[in-house]
């Protein structure tokens, strides 16, 4: 037998640690509409940035050609204004284009990302997903890559139009004064050269952002959603505090962050004012000494300003891309956890339809960093059977039923359903085949209806109708004041919680499984309900496996067989009259039981 050893996937979603750049490169590959289409895009982009050089050049002309002389030629300004004004519309036609494009391939990139991360958050198992605050979770598929978007639909915008305006406007400058273009470049060498250690250093700030971000979410989404618990027990004033605490960590990351701006903002105005300075002086004595004429000296200080912008904006873009760039870190956290209950796919098998025969085979689990919580688990289940699981709270009952629907998988020995092991069986498959219902059974936000239909989505109102009189149901539905059009609220929270279990066992009973699995369903139904599902859940789990975990003395007096679990082993199994009839676990239960029932 294998030993138990911690199953992959359980130590939170950590993901690779990359570069800025690597990050970039691999988000990218994961979204590849964004490249569609981004040639014309770019085109579209040299031509905005080359009409924005139009304006020095007519200056320059209109100073160097048209006032030359006694007289100025006032055709030929006209000319050179008339062709400025097409360029400047021009310029913005193609700005327009540019930016309808870059907004629907960002978008629909980012969708594509949205959907692959919530799709592998549903491929994950419930450990790994419980390794996570639900809050955070959420925060790295929504808020996070509403960050990248953001950032895609500005910022890369901006990059696209910086590079080619800084790259222009230096080549105009070299051909009207190459003296005074180097002078420039000059200037911003060093501030270029440090941009690599500020973006570091915003990259480590934005994580940190990120991070507090999530966790902000998460407090915020707790205390919303256990609301009536908190008020239940009073704890409003340390609920208040908790978010308290979590909100002045994100503000505090939030600063630090923007110190970092704002210390990297100013080197730029100042690296710009002596640039500018510079030219003035340099510029003035070239002029002085004939090298450069007054109408290209007046259109290099045009061309200084469209060559500082891209510069000056570049720290806000920066700060942008790393806030993006943490974002898309924790993204790809999620991506790239590998599922450790992974689907077969297309290497996988379907069962077919029929009553199903289960075999646990020495099967042992642990939860990470814990003790076992199976241990050697042995158990064959034929097909037809009513199974009642039953022991003390932490015996190991619900991993039981975890792994046999495949929540999770066994860290050693194997589980079969109709002799294929579990791991061999697609998704589809199963989850056609066997339905668990759990024991919060949670609903959605909608219509009775719309919830008893999750189990079967094409299902008619008739049919669920039908289903509802045939497990007794009918006299409760009439009750409901819209009947299947009742609204059952936010996490059914319009229902009682008997009425929750009373829908999740009408959704499963819909499903028309061939193993049903109920996690202590009936557990919070009053006395008269359980009797009438009784009776209805007679005939649910007549001509199918059904395997019961309860803490009721009827789930096991009806069941074919029971299963005593106690610390993580079978200890006593068979009918509930021969259990009781001799001394154990399960006698000790039945007597605990009867004196419940008297008292």
């Amino acid at each position: 037998m294998t030993t138990l050893q911690e199953t992959p996937g359980t130590q939170g979603l950590r993901g690779v640690e990359r570069s800025a750049i690597a990050t970039v490169r691999h988000g990218l590959s994961l979204t590849p509409e964004i490249r569609k289409g981004l040639a014309g895009t770019f085109a579209l982009a040299v031509l905005a940035t080359v009409g924005k050089v139009i304006v020095p050049i007519a200056v320059q002309q209109t100073m160097d050609r048209g006032l030359e002389g006694p007289v100025p030629d006032v055709a030929y300004i006209r000319a050179v204004v008339a062709v400025c004004a097409a360029a400047v519309l021009l310029t913005a036609f193609c700005g327009y284009l540019m930016n309808v494009r870059l907004y629907k391939a960002t978008e629909s990139s980012l969708a594509t990302l949205r959907v692959r991360g919530f799709r592998h958050v549903h491929d994950l198992s419930v450990l790994t997903q419980n390794s996570e605050r639900r809050g955070a979770l959420v925060s790295r598929v929504t808020g996070d890559v509403d960050q990248i978007s953001a950032f895609m639909q500005w910022g890369g915008l901006m990059i696209i139009v910086a590079l080619g305006q800084l790259l222009v406007a230096s080549v105009l400058m070299f051909v009207y004064s190459w003296q005074l273009g180097l002078l420039v470049w000059l200037c911003f060498l060093p501030l270029m050269a440090a941009m690599p250690r500020f973006q570091r250093w915003l990259s480590a700030a934005y994580t940190r952002v990120r991070e507090r971000t999530g966790d902000m979410l998460s407090a915020v989404g707790e205390s919303v959603v256990g609301a009536a618990v908190i008020r239940a027990y009073g704890a409003e004033a340390r609920t208040s505090e908790r978010l308290d605490t979590a909100i002045e960590a994100n503000k505090t990351a939030q600063a630090r962050t923007q110190k970092i701006v704002a210390t990297v903002f100013p080197l730029t105005e100042i690296v710009a004012a002596v640039a500018v300075a510079g030219v003035v002086l340099l510029g003035v004595r070239l002029g002085v000494d004939g090298d450069i004429s007054e109408g290209r000296l007046v259109a290099f200080l045009f061309l200084i300003t469209l060559f500082i912008s891209p510069l000056q904006i570049a720290t806000e873009v920066l700060n942008e891309a790393q806030n993006a760039i943490a974002g898309w870190r924790r993204i790809l956290g999620v991506l790239d956890t590998p599922p450790d209950v992974a689907d077969p796919g297309e290497d996988g098998v379907d069962l077919p339809r029929g009553p199903i025969s289960v075999s646990f085979q020495e099967v042992g689990f642990a939860y990470p960093g814990g003790p076992a919580v199976l241990s050697d688990v042995s158990v064959d289940i034929p097909p037809r059977s009513r199974i009642a699981v039953v022991g003390e709270t932490g015996s190991g009952k619900t991993t039981f039923a975890k792994l046999l629907t495949r929540l999770m998988d066994p860290v050693s020995g194997r589980v079969t359903v109709d002799g294929e092991d579990l791991r061999r069986v697609r998704f589809s498959s199963l989850r056609e085949r066997i339905v668990m219902v759990p024991q919060d059974g949670f609903l959605f936000d909608g219509t009775l209806a719309d919830n008893i239909r999750f189990g079967r989505p094409p299902a008619t109102d008739e049919e669920i109708g039908l289903a509802l009189t045939e497990l007794g149901l009918t006299d409760w539905l009439e009750g409901l004041p819209a009947g299947l059009d009742t609204p059952v609220g936010q996490r059914g929270e319009s229902l009682s919680a008997g009425e929750r279990q009373l829908v999740a066992l009408a959704r499963a009973y819909l499903a028309d499984p061939d193993l049903l699995l109920l996690d202590e369903a009936t557990s919070a139904v009053d006395p008269a309900t359980e009797v009438r599902l009784a009776r209805a859940l007679e005939g649910v789990t007549r001509g199918r496996t059904a395997v019961s975990i309860a803490h009721r003395l009827s789930t096991a007096e009806a069941a074919d067989e029971v299963l005593v679990f106690d610390r993580g082993r079978i200890v006593q199994r068979g009918p509930h009259a021969e259990l009781v009839a001799r001394p154990g676990v399960y006698a000790d239960l039945h007597a605990s039981w009867v004196s419940a029932a008297r008292s």
